[in-house]
């Protein structure tokens, strides 16, 4: 892990997750671009979407990613956010059977119940990743498949900028930052008995540059990625 702090180029105001979250939610939708995460959710391969039975959603948020779990057809998805102006979000869509307010490393859920977990865009507000590469490895079913999408590394290093949003007064406003290495990511995942079935890496390109001209200078370097775990001696 690294601390952030070093990288950091805006100097902005920064809050805790749940407190900016919280005066994020109602502008959250837009300004978040589906080429962070949805975008890398659908190039997945090694993802068996149709044979998922019950899905947990580890900081759900506002719901996007439950909506895209349910466009694929999976029905019972149960979701959890420390942030309750997000769960209402998330409630507003209907897609969840359940949502839970609480951390995603102590989320009170089931355990062994899911044969599908799903974390995106959490991990960099995280101090360290094992606490949640083990919760989710004790929510996980036997035959359990984990995808975690976040921000690249690399981006967070190159770019300096810290997770943030604009509160309603206009000011940028930064949210508790952290930067995890790949490595961290696959030491933490081995520590909790997962092992890795598929990485994808989202890179800078001319479509992201078009909808974000400011980060073109970075075209070719990576954005986000997206991780695909199984459970440790699974047969798929």
């Amino acid at each position: 892990m690294a601390d952030f702090s070093p990288f950091d180029r805006r100097g902005y105001r920064t809050v805790d997750v749940r407190s900016g979250y919280g005066a994020w939610a109602a502008s959250y939708e837009d300004t978040v671009e589906d080429a962070m995460d949805i975008e890398l959710l659908a190039a997945l391969r090694e993802v068996p979407w149709e044979r998922a039975r019950a899905a947990a959603d580890l900081g759900c948020g506002s719901g996007r990613t439950g909506a895209w779990l349910a466009g694929r057809g999976i029905a019972a998805i149960d979701g959890v956010d420390i942030t309750p102006e997000m769960l209402a979000r998330a409630r507003s869509r209907r897609v969840y059977r359940r949502l839970v307010e609480a951390d995603v490393t102590a989320t009170g859920l089931p355990a062994a119940a899911y044969d599908l977990l799903v974390t995106s865009l959490v991990d960099e507000h995280l101090p360290t990743l094992e606490p949640l590469y083990a919760e989710a490895a004790r929510l996980a079913a036997p035959e359990a498949s984990y995808v975690l999408v976040g921000l690249h590394p690399h981006f967070l290093m190159s770019s300096g900028m810290p997770t943030h949003f604009e509160d309603a007064a206009g000011e940028p406003v930064a949210i508790d930052t952290h930067v995890h290495l790949l490595s961290d990511h696959v030491a933490a995942a081995h520590g909790a008995g997962w092992r890795l079935a598929e990485l994808r890496e989202r890179l800078i390109d001319d479509a992201w540059a078009r909808a974000k001209p400011r980060w073109a200078e970075l075209r070719g370097q990576p954005l986000a990625f997206a991780f695909v775990w199984r459970r440790t001696g699974t047969s798929l």
